[in-house]
């Protein structure tokens, strides 16, 4: 199901920053003059959405490229046990990050770049008053609400304690700022998000994409409830979203994330993208990463074995208890999502049979029918993918011109409902509400009525903690390479755990050949084993010379569960301490 959408195209708006917190910068115009009609406060709020606010990536960040906005992956996920890049580490999974590091400084700019935005239109709402309705006044009020309080949602969980302010103010003012802490700053977001969800249209005229609705701050606030451990919240918030009857699970879990899909039933709150007004996967080389590199791409940065073991067999068990697991073809079996995220080996993928094992050297182009050189084995290409593992979600052939423009979806109706699953097991809330929660987006990936649960592994258990565990799974499932994973290892404190394991991935090419291939085991040569926390183990693999070690990752749990306060705040005001250890 397809809506229409509208793009606002902000013409004249120039964002420039008086200092580290943005303040009281000028990204409307005149202070004097603005805001004195319908029309001004429209564009203004407009500017609160662009994209640049909610999925800032590093490339832009580290002002290497500023025309860089809209990469193609959500940038947290290379934080993260889901994510291999050959043998390279980010800042988090290496504890290198500092309070110089790039995206720590830029996160923090963006995030108070957008807040400043947010409260100059509300101080300056009075002036349209007598030009504009007050159902209008209302509604504008609670985007810029929503706005604020979704970027000070952000900056709580990764920061902690953070400067609050909701005023515009000078630059003396702002060297007197202190960190509020962060619990006083969650019941002013949640005030926010109640004032927009009382003043929010459920939905735009026709059906247009226009700016957050009703559903989109019920969402966030039960989001941000979740994330900080605030259950009751989380549950009344997500339910609520649910029993507006607006929204539904997308029936194909693989074409959901495609530039194809826009603005589904599925998307509660998102950013559109244009080809057309030049709003896209931008058309540098780091959307030629993740892709192989027969079709063009590089085959660097893709799923991790961590990730690729997680997903379930479809009796419902895990790889190393499931009688359905061949560790010779990984790929059987195995729930929906895995291949609909992962490239299952020896299928077509943008336009060539998908296949790294060493002993295809040639691989079928399917334009021409004919043989090729194969780019995407190691015996023939040293750099492509290390674990043999590349993307397939989110990507179609629009990738290989590089111009392409899915939404920028920041949260959807499954994060919904598995939202409210999680809030009701940690309250001790067990009913068949939060069975069906699960089970409704188990049995879309299996493109099944989640009443038929002859159809798929229907979750039947109401122990609590085997449903922490299977609902915990079930996300790191549904939510690859949707930037999820890290903000649910970092508060289900599995960071330390899970970045602390190394990264392995397949031998090189002679050795693979000579101890796997020619021994009749690849893939895996055996099946991993896989923990409580659904964490696989192939140091027995390593062990037995039949995997390679490519890099240790590194988590210091003394300090990282927190990011550090970026040095540019500290340097300009005493009154920012730094968080622990940094």
């Amino acid at each position: 199901m397809k809506r229409k959408m509208i793009l606002y195209i902000i013409v004249g708006f120039t964002i420039i920053s008086c200092n580290d917190l943005d303040l009281n910068p000028l990204s409307e115009g005149s202070s004097e003059n603005w805001y004195s009609n319908e029309s001004e406060i429209e564009m203004a709020v407009a500017n609160l959405f662009n994209i640049v606010y909610w999925d800032a990536d590093l490339t832009r960040l580290s002002g290497l490229d500023p025309s860089a906005q809209n990469q193609p992956y959500q940038w947290t996920d290379k934080f993260t046990d889901d994510w291999t890049a050959r043998a390279t580490l980010d800042y988090i999974t290496s504890a290198t990050i500092t309070s110089q590091t790039s995206y720590v400084i830029g996160t923090w700019d963006y995030a108070y770049e957008c807040i400043a935005a947010a409260n100059r239109i509300l101080v300056n709402l009075d002036r349209a008053k007598s030009k504009v309705t007050d159902d209008k006044i209302n509604e504008f009020a609670a985007n810029a609400r929503f706005v604020r309080a979704s970027q000070y949602a952000k900056l709580i969980f990764l920061y902690g304690d953070v400067p609050y302010y909701t005023n515009i103010m000078d630059v003396d003012e702002a060297f007197s700022l202190s960190r509020t802490a962060k619990e006083t700053i969650l019941d002013s977001i949640y005030i926010d998000y109640d004032y927009a969800i009382q003043y929010l249209p459920k939905s735009y005229a026709n059906n247009e994409y226009k700016f957050a609705t009703k559903g989109a701050a019920l969402a966030m606030k039960s989001r941000i409830a979740l994330y900080m451990k605030d259950y009751k919240i989380a549950r009344d918030a997500s339910e609520a979203c649910m029993n507006l009857g607006i929204y539904e699970l997308y029936p194909d879990y693989q074409k959901l994330f495609l530039s194809s899909t826009k603005n589904s039933i599925e998307t509660v709150f998102a950013n559109p993208r244009s080809v057309e007004l030049g709003l896209m996967i931008h058309k540098g080389n780091r959307p030629k990463e993740p892709l192989p590199r027969n079709a063009g791409g590089f085959g660097n940065g893709g799923p991790s074995w961590d990730l690729f073991c997680s997903y379930l067999c479809t009796d419902g068990l895990p790889i190393d208890e499931s009688p359905l697991f061949n560790p010779q073809e990984p790929f059987k079996n195995r729930d929906p999502r895995c291949a609909a995220s992962i490239t299952e080996f020896g299928t077509e993928w943008l336009g060539y049979i998908y296949q790294p094992h060493p002993d295809s050297v040639t691989v079928l182009k399917i334009s021409t029918g004919a043989y090729v050189q194969n780019q995407d084995t190691r015996s023939v290409q040293q750099y492509c993918s290390y674990n043999a593992l590349v993307w397939k979600k989110k990507i179609d052939e629009d990738w290989l011109d590089l111009e392409t423009d899915p939404d920028n979806i920041v949260i959807r109706y499954a994060d919904v409902l598995l939202i409210y699953a999680e809030a009701k097991i940690e309250l001790g809330e067990i009913d068949q509400s939060v069975l069906d929660a699960i089970n409704k987006v188990r049995a879309r990936a299996y493109k099944a009525d989640f009443e038929e649960t002859s159809l798929y592994p229907a979750v039947t258990t109401t122990n609590q903690s085997e449903l922490r565990k299977i609902l915990r799974v079930e996300r790191r499932m549904e939510f690859a390479w949707e930037g999820r994973r890290y903000a649910d290892i970092i508060r289900w404190k599995l960071a330390e755990k899970v970045l602390n394991l190394p990264i392995y991935g397949i031998l090189d090419a002679a050795e693979l050949k000579e101890k796997v291939v020619d021994k009749g085991l690849w893939f895996f040569p055996e099946t991993p084993s896989i923990d409580e926390d659904g964490v696989p183990d192939f140091s027995s693999l390593y062990n037995k010379g039949l995997v390679k070690f490519l890099v240790q990752r590194k988590f210091d749990q003394t300090k990282q569960y927190l990011w550090p306060i970026p040095s540019t705040e500290i340097e300009i005001n005493p009154n920012i301490v730094q968080n622990p250890n940094y």
